[in-house]
C-alpha cells in the first residue's frame, strides 16, 4: 500500500511539474471558473520555513511548508494532494524528492503537532466538517540558496479541470493538455536563504490564488 501511494504521488508530482513548465511557455493556461464548477476543499496555508536537519549522512538544509484542509463540500472525498516548488531562478522540484524518511520524521517531531501528517500519510479519505480537517507538511531539499521568490503549487484540492486540444505543427500529431485547478502560493525570500534552527522567522504567504496548471 505504501509503495503504491508513493508511486501515485510521484506520478502526480511529475505531471504537476510538467504543466508548471509547459503551460506558461505556450501561453495556453486557461483561467479557473469565477464560481467553482466542481467540488473544492478549503485550504489554509501555513508558513514556509527553512531548517538545517542533522540526520547523519542526510544532514542538509530543507524547506518545509505546512497547511490544513477541510472538507465542506457535502460529500466525503478521496484526498490525493500533490505539491511542486519553483523559484524565480527556474528551479522546480516535486515535494518529497530527495527527502529521506529520517528527515521527514525529525521535522514532524520538531513541529510538535499531534495531527500533522507527511505527504504519504495524509493520502486517503477526507470526511466532512472541521472536526475531520487534515494537517500536512511537505518538504523539499534546498537547492537554490539565492532565491528571491518561491512559489508552491498545490493540486488535489479541487475537482475542476479543463482540456485543451493541440496539434503539433511539425508532425500534425494531436495532443491533449489537461489543466487542473491548482492553488498557487507565492513567498518572498531574502535573496539568501538563512539556514537556521526550527522556530526561525518564517516566510509568510505574499499571494494566494487559484490558477489552472
Amino acid at each position: 500500500m505504501l509503495s503504491s501511494r508513493r508511486g501515485l504521488l510521484g506520478r502526480l508530482g511529475a505531471a504537476l511539474l510538467a504543466l508548471c513548465a509547459i503551460a506558461p511557455a505556450i501561453g495556453l493556461a486557461p483561467e479557473p471558473a469565477p464560481v467553482p464548477k466542481r467540488w473544492q476543499l478549503d485550504v489554509t496555508p501555513g508558513d514556509l520555513r527553512v531548517a538545517y536537519v542533522n540526520a547523519g549522512d542526510n544532514s542538509a538544509a530543507y524547506l518545509y511548508f505546512t497547511y490544513s484542509v477541510t472538507n465542506n463540500t457535502g460529500n466525503d472525498l478521496d484526498f490525493v494532494p500533490s505539491f511542486a516548488l519553483a523559484t524565480d531562478s527556474g528551479v522546480s522540484l516535486a515535494s518529497g524528492v530527495g527527502v529521506p524518511a529520517a528527515v521527514t520524521k525529525q521535522l514532524l517531531a520538531a513541529l510538535e503537532h499531534p495531527f500533522m501528517q507527511d505527504q504519504i500519510e495524509i493520502l486517503g479519505p477526507i470526511q466532512q466538517g472541521p472536526e475531520n480537517a487534515k494537517h500536512g507538511v511537505v518538504i523539499w531539499p534546498v537547492v537554490d540558496y539565492q532565491a528571491d521568490e518561491v512559489r508552491i503549487f498545490g493540486a488535489g484540492f479541487s475537482g475542476e479541470t479543463e482540456t485543451i486540444e493541440l496539434t503539433d505543427p511539425r508532425t500534425g500529431e494531436a495532443k491533449r493538455l489537461i489543466f487542473r485547478k491548482t492553488l498557487m502560493m507565492r513567498f518572498g525570500t531574502p535573496g539568501e536563504l538563512r539556514v537556521a534552527e526550527m522556530g526561525d522567522e518564517p516566510f509568510g504567504v505574499a499571494e494566494k490564488r487559484w490558477i489552472m496548471r
